[in-house]
Parts: structure tokens; sequence; C-alpha cells
């Protein structure tokens, strides 16, 4: 441990805490962000600063992403200063956003062409799961490639599962997004529901928290509507871009997926609101406005 040098582009919300659990278990770590000041927690602790994506890939032997949409994975890889403008073979590439399932393969593809590995690996878990390193790690990609880099991704991951070529770990993550959507919905109408009923909000959490209903949603963020905490853990824009990727790939598959399409419209709003910077618990404000106590 700590003989890999391992790169990281994307020090966001999610980023900034993962890579810190990389640098924490030894790792020697190379770091971009396109706002510097984002990096500043992990250069003071050891990471080293690099002027482009480029300049990563040229340093790391192990290099993840995790940037904010398709466009800026796209730059990140492809760009003129991207990771691929730099001299890669050898080097493994984890692209950790969620992203385009077409994109990914492009990406595995070109990586092949130059000597490289690439996987994708999309998280669930939010921004806590990002903190306690508890997340959930889909990856797809080459099976020998993902077996180099599991004592890296088990640093930040509870459950680290290979799910199969390039393209099944952002598929798995597709599904995930939907399973959320329609959990985020329904834990959102029990409190408005509740909160109407005249029930006190966090007796009735922690009553049907014991039972069928009990789920992530409604045991982190369920509490935060409670306060009245909006702030994001997983921002509203960034998960109707995922939904919307849902929706176009099963239209490739010639599926249609309703409760999906419905929620997405509901989360669209909120933006036109100029809401889309909140946390995704912010869809009680949709349903029944923010007055939930």
């Amino acid at each position: 441990m700590g003989k890999q040098k391992i790169g990281w582009i994307g020090t966001g919300i999610m980023g900034k805490s993962m890579c810190s659990h990389v640098i924490d278990a030894g790792y020697e770590a190379f770091v971009f962000n396109r706002t510097k000041s984002k990096a500043d927690e992990l250069v003071a602790k050891g990471a080293v600063w690099c002027k482009s994506a480029a300049e990563v890939a040229s340093k790391a032997d192990i290099v993840f992403t995790i940037v904010g949409y398709p466009k800026d994975v796209r730059q990140v890889y492809f760009g003129d200063e991207g990771c691929f403008a730099a001299d890669v073979k050898g080097k493994v590439f984890i692209d950790m956003t969620t992203t385009e399932p077409t994109l990914t393969q492009e990406i595995f593809k070109r990586a092949r062409i130059l000597g490289a590995d690439a996987l994708d690996a999309p998280v669930s878990g939010g921004d806590r799961g990002a903190r306690e390193a508890t997340l959930s790690i889909m990856a797809g990609g080459d099976r020998d490639a993902f077996e180099k880099v599991l004592p890296i991704l088990n640093v930040m991951g509870k459950s680290v599962i290979y799910e199969g070529k390039a393209g099944a770990g952002q598929h798995t993550k597709m599904a995930n997004q939907i399973v959320i959507a329609g959990t985020m919905a329904g834990v959102s109408e029990a409190m408005v529901y509740a909160s109407s009923a005249g029930l006190d909000i966090g007796t009735m959490l922690k009553t049907i928290g014991g039972g069928a209903a009990g789920c992530w949603t409604l045991a982190n963020l369920a509490p935060r509507v409670e306060k009245g905490d909006f702030k994001p853990g997983f921002m509203i824009d960034h998960f109707v871009k995922d939904m919307r990727i849902a929706i176009s790939e099963a239209q490739n598959m010639g599926l249609r997926l309703p409760a999906l399409e419905l929620v997405c419209s509901e989360y669209e709003d909120l933006q036109s609101k100029g809401l889309g910077k909140l946390g995704t618990q912010a869809l009680v404000k949709e349903i029944g406005g923010s007055d939930v106590h």
C-alpha cells in the first residue's frame, strides 16, 4: 500500500471525502478540480495539485474521476487537456460519475486503444456515505482491472460489486436511481400526509421505519426534511440529469418507465422555480410546500 500513485479529478461534495479516505489509507495523490479552492483541504493533507486532468494522468498510475455531467466527463477524458492527452499506457481510469453508459463504453474503447484500462464505477450513498466510507460502488469493465483497483475501492465503500462489461456499472446505477426516485416520492408524500393529519413527524418516522417501509431514504433524508434542512447531500440538478439518462436508456431499449417520468417532471418543476441546487429531499416542497413539521 502506498506504492501506487493515485490521481483524483473532481473534488466536490462527494469527491473530496472519497479522495481524503484514499490519502488517509497511505496513497500518494495528485488532484485537479476546475475550482482550485475546492481541493485546498486535500492539498493540506498532502495531495499534490495539478494544473490539468492531463497532468494528473501523466503522474498517477490509477486515476479516479467524479465530476458533474456527461459533458464534463467528456471534457475530462477527451478534451485538449484531458486525461487521454497524456501518455496513459498501463494506467487504469475509474470514472465514478453517474453518466451515460454509451459514453462509458466510448471511454473504455479509447483507453484500450491507448494501452490503458477504464472502469465505470458510479456510487450510491450520498454525501454521508462519502464521508463515512460506506458507499455502494457498482463497477463495469474488465474484470482484471477491477481486481487491480479493488483494494482502493474498498477504502471508499462498504459494498463494492463487479457488475459486468463496460457500461454495466452505469446501467446498475440507473436501476438504483429508478428505485430512489420512487422511494423519494413515497417518503415525501407520506410526510406531507402525516403532517396534514396532525401526526408527530418524528414519531411517525420511527414507527414506519421499523417495518416494511424502512429504507435508506426514510432513515437519512426524512429527518433532514423534519428539521427543514434542504442542503444538498445529492443535488436536484444532478438527480434530474440521472433520471433523464435512465429515461433515455429505457426508450432505447423499447421501455417506458411512467413512475420515473412522473417523478422527474416533479423535480424539473422545482428546477424551473430555481430550486435545482437544493438536495433531493426538497421534493416535499413540490408535493406539499415546505410546511412539514
